[in-house]
């Protein structure tokens, strides 16, 4: 809980604070559906043919109004004349502006509705906005599999990272930000591409066809409806240029949110022990003020955007019938190509409406995605050999040759050390805090590589061997216990590298001494535990980890402050056990109670990442040093006692 109570008074690291360059992640996510291209294909093949028959629905439905239109000047005409003939007559009695408006209607004199030729047009409109229709649905299933497939792989993507990224990286970062990253922004892009992604190509295809049909009925309303379009272009960039960086900020702050909710729910009851709620209310209540400003910010200036197209869009609506009505008093247009290109007008306009009102959904993902590049991005550990050497036979003979590790570069650890460890042997490690104990265990499981010098395990480099191998050899005991939710038999189970039997299972327990207190209860080695482990201590989490480190059955055993929480009685049983274990393996332990490492072969006591004394419990008794006086200091009195 160090961590956390460190970020509480203000002294953790945070995730990197970089800003988005919108495009460069817009493209990265875009080339995430390359694996999808023949589903995008067919996707746009329906969208182009849908949007194509969507754009010729309103010229079939004008043709339908000009053969009503038609039929209502037709019936009031004489019959016997020719079209030609009754406008000459209505020129004739004043009536020339009448007479240029009739001009480009195709009527017949005495002939009403043609309501079989309507008929048949409104069936045709109506099979073409049908199969528009069904193509349009097809698109969208096409979308929801290459969106939901495209997520699947990213998904697969960011946990391959997270298992190929260093130690020192979670180190430097919260982990509820690290997992708000593979859960809340994952989902964010999905959400963002579900929502955008089909409805974007099908306005953009709109846009395009639209606009030829458009200029097809009439260049000059085309020209008109066009003079709206520059402004809706500064409107769009001026206001998604301001959204952006609210965007990123948003889901900054639900990563920082996440990572202080996860951290206060882990620690709760330290966290009511130090009476720190104020405190953590406190703290959570700045960070969902950052929160709830970041996200009204964006959703505001984002959300500005669509009423602001729709006055742009009336604007273009007033002006294209005005024009429009002009050109058919004029004759220059028939009543239902005006009607057609009304609705084309509005039809060019919703799709820019909606690419812009789209700004806010895109802008998030796009958040989003930078965030899960970034995690991508991240330099990884050093990847293994193609072939890795193996010693010709396991035995456990470790050897460090000077080897020297910072974890800042500016300050020195660990400075040519070197060590042998002897197969069967028990090398205690003991010493004060920051000493580097534990730093010498992390180098030897290599989850970070040294600086200088080289470990050997049986005469071969660890640096060669893949770590797959190396750490199959060894089995590691921390002072943090780990368990997942399951049955405690599931938790033992999980340190065998094969199919165990429930026997072999019990025989770990037993020599753990897990085994008495595992059947007190209810249900025995079948009791289900959360990965918080209630139900048991501290102590009895400890046996069960202890007991998964003896059924891995290892060539190396490292224990590192793993009797920690347990009674003085049962770590002397422990110990008892671990000896009878260690025969013929190297074991490490690190500790601070002497009372457990007595019995060593060698016990090192380090001080600044240097060995400053080497030997047995009696002789650095004997010579009376910085072993001793630990000894005496601290632990004298206890082992007296259970001596």
């Amino acid at each position: 809980m160090a961590g956390p109570m460190a970020r509480m008074m203000g002294q953790g690291g945070g995730p990197d604070s970089r800003s988005m360059d919108f495009k460069v992640s817009g493209r990265r996510l875009i080339a995430q559906f390359k694996p999808e291209r023949l589903t995008i294909c067919v996707l746009l093949f329906c969208v182009v043919v849908s949007v194509g028959l969507n754009v010729v629905g309103p010229k079939i439905l004008g043709k339908a109004t000009d053969l009503v239109f038609a039929g209502i000047i037709g019936r009031q005409m004489p019959s016997g004349a020719t079209k030609d003939e009754v406008l000459a007559s209505m020129r004739e009695r004043g009536q020339g502006q009448i007479a240029d408006m009739l001009r480009s209607t195709d009527f017949t004199p005495g002939k009403g509705i043609d309501f079989a030729a309507v008929g048949d047009v409104l069936l045709l409109a109506l099979g073409t906005f049908l199969v528009a229709g069904m193509l349009m649905a097809v698109a969208t299933r096409m979308v929801n599999r290459a969106v939901n497939r495209t997520m699947y792989r990213l998904r697969e993507d960011v946990q391959a990272k997270l298992s190929r990224l260093p130690l020192s990286y979670f180190d430097k970062r919260q982990r509820g930000e690290v997992l708000s990253r593979a859960t809340n922004d994952i989902d964010n892009i999905g959400q963002t591409l579900q929502q955008s992604m089909g409805q974007l190509i099908n306005s953009v295809l709109t846009i395009i066809g639209v606009l030829a049909m458009m200029f097809w009925v009439s260049w000059l309303l085309a020209l008109v409806a066009l003079v709206t379009v520059p402004l809706s272009f500064v409107v769009a960039t001026r206001i998604g240029k301001r959204s952006q960086p609210h965007f990123v900020q948003q889901w900054r702050s639900t990563g920082k949110l996440n990572a202080h909710v996860e951290e206060m729910y882990t620690g709760h009851t330290l966290v009511k022990v130090f009476g720190r709620q104020e405190e953590s209310a406190k703290q959570f209540a700045e960070q969902n003020d950052a929160l709830y400003e970041a996200g009204f910010k964006a959703q505001f200036n984002s959300g500005v955007m669509q009423p602001l197209m729709m006055f742009v869009s009336n604007l273009n609506y007033v002006l294209v019938a005005v024009v429009g009505g002009l050109r058919v008093a004029s004759g220059a247009l028939s009543i239902g190509d005006v009607q057609a290109f009304i609705q084309y007008s509005r039809q060019f306009s919703m799709p820019l409406t909606q690419v812009a009102s789209m700004a806010n959904l895109v802008q998030s993902g796009v958040a989003s995605a930078e965030r899960i590049f970034e995690l991508l991005d991240a330099e990884e550990q050093e990847a293994d050999p193609v072939r890795g050497e193996l010693p010709e036979e396991l035995r456990g003979r470790v050897e460090l040759e000077s080897i020297s590790f910072r974890y800042d570069p500016e300050k020195p650890l660990i400075e040519d050390l070197s060590l042998k460890a002897e197969p069967g042997h028990t090398v205690a490690i003991v010493g004060p805090t920051g000493a580097g104990k534990t730093t010498l265990v992390n180098l030897l499981m290599r989850f970070y590589e040294v600086s200088g010098g080289r470990i050997t395990l049986d005469g071969v480099d660890i640096a060669t061997m893949s770590r797959d191998e190396l750490r199959s050899g060894i089995g590691m005991v921390l002072q943090d216990t780990w368990l997942f939710g399951g049955t405690i038999a599931e938790n033992i189970a999980y340190g065998a590298a094969r199919d165990v039997t429930r026997g072999e299972i019990e025989e770990a327990a037993r020599a753990a001494h897990a085994d008495r207190f595992v059947r007190t209860l209810p249900d025995g080695y079948d009791t289900v535990i959360d990965d918080e482990g209630t139900g048991v201590s501290a102590g009895e989490k400890q046996l069960i980890t202890i007991a998964r480190a003896f059924l891995s059955d290892p060539t190396i055993l490292v224990l590192d402050e793993a009797t920690s929480s347990v009674d003085t009685r049962t770590e002397v049983l422990i110990q008892k056990a671990m000896a009878k274990l260690a025969h013929g393996r190297t074991s490490f332990v690190i500790a601070h109670r002497l009372s457990t490492i007595r019995d060593a072969d060698t016990i090192l006591v380090m001080e600044n990442g240097a060995i400053v004394e080497q030997g047995a419990h009696t002789e650095l008794l004997a010579a009376d040093g910085a072993y001793a006086r630990l000894y005496k200091a601290q632990f004298a009195q206890a082992v007296a006692e259970v001596d």
